[in-house]
This record gives C-alpha cells, structure tokens and sequence, in this order.
C-alpha cells in the first residue's frame, strides 16, 4: 500500500466509462456526459474532480491542473493527492 497504488486505481476508474459496468450502469467516469465534446471546462473539471475524490484512499485533491490542447482535441488533467499512505499525483489525458 502506497500512494501509487491509490494514483493508479484512479487510473483505473477513469479507464470505466460510465454506464459500461454490467453490474452498475451508473458507475464510471462520464466521458461522453460530462468530458469529451464541446464541454465547458467547469464540467468536465467537476467530473474529473468527482471522480478522483470517490476513489477509496483519496483524501483531498492538493492541486488540479487542465490544459486543453486544441489542436489534437485533447484535454489533459494533472491533479496533486493526498492520499491515506501520503501524497502523489496523477495525470490523465482525454
């Protein structure tokens, strides 16, 4: 247990679209809904946010940082966590 392991089942939760999970249709992290598209940033920074916040082992979010790349469309995320075993980061591209 470390705080690498918690940055990457966050990792792992964003790699589960919403409402792909047999089991739970309202699990995942709402890409199409909230991310990709032409979405305000405040959206899909609260989705992000959200999602990263509901992973068991995160504390808070030190820092949360977007960058949107408009010429491949592409939106990064980098985000700074405390965790229960100490702090990371974790970052994402969309």
């Amino acid at each position: 247990n470390s705080p690498e392991a918690v940055a990457q089942a966050v990792k792992t939760r964003f790699a589960l679209w919403y409402g792909q999970w047999f089991l739970d249709k309202t699990e995942g992290t709402p890409w199409i809904q909230s991310v990709l598209g032409k979405q305000k940033p405040e959206t899909y920074n609260l989705a992000i946010r959200k999602r990263i916040l509901e992973t068991r082992g995160v504390k808070s979010i030190l820092s949360f940082n977007t960058t949107v790349n408009t010429t491949t469309r592409r939106v990064q995320f980098f985000a700074e966590i405390d965790t229960i075993y100490g702090t990371t980061t974790v970052t994402s591209e969309a």
